[in-house]
């Protein structure tokens, strides 16, 4: 939802035609993303997860995820369609285990100097890190589920700093 609802969709052109926007007028400035989400786990993926060597066929499932993500953020504009490609300065990657919930949260911050922001680098980045983890422990639960990507922050560019509001529903 957007903060004004009178804002217009920068995806259409005036006959409603998808277009990739035009940020050739832009100024470059430093851009700066963090987008978060989960993945809930049985006893068992959460035990493998943590364990590796003695519960996971496929070896050390954050490691992995890490790298995927990171790669995820790469090629963005290969799977968003009307995505910019980016140069990324920087694309750090974190994870959260909860034992208690049985969660891993997966944090993703994305970096560039450029004329447009990386939200969606951090966002893809974030929901690629998840597949992963379910892809990597799906031999163990196939019943994992993702939830709650979204976007925590976004640095720089003409609309300045947003941050997701406290409390937002996830």
């Amino acid at each position: 939802m957007s903060d004004t609802p009178s804002q217009k969709l920068s995806h259409f052109d005036a006959l409603g035609q998808a277009w990739m926007v035009d940020v050739g007028h832009k100024q470059p400035s430093q851009r700066k993303a963090v987008a978060q989400g989960s993945i809930r786990l049985s006893q068992a993926a959460f035990a493998a997860l943590q364990n590796p060597q003695e519960h996971s066929p496929k070896g050390d499932v954050l490691g992995v995820a890490r790298i995927a993500a990171i790669q995820g953020a790469k090629q963005t504009s290969n799977l968003i369609p009307l995505c910019h490609p980016l140069p990324l300065t920087h694309l750090s990657v974190d994870f959260a285990l909860d034992a208690e919930q049985l969660r891993v949260q997966i944090t993703v911050t994305a970096e560039t100097f450029g004329k447009t922001g990386v939200e969606m680098e951090a966002l893809t980045g974030a929901s690629v890190g998840l597949l992963t983890i379910y892809d990597m422990l799906k031999a163990v639960d196939k019943g994992m589920v993702i939830e709650a990507i979204a976007l925590l922050r976004k640095e720089g560019g003409k609309s300045g700093t947003w941050l997701r509001p406290s409390g937002a529903e996830d």
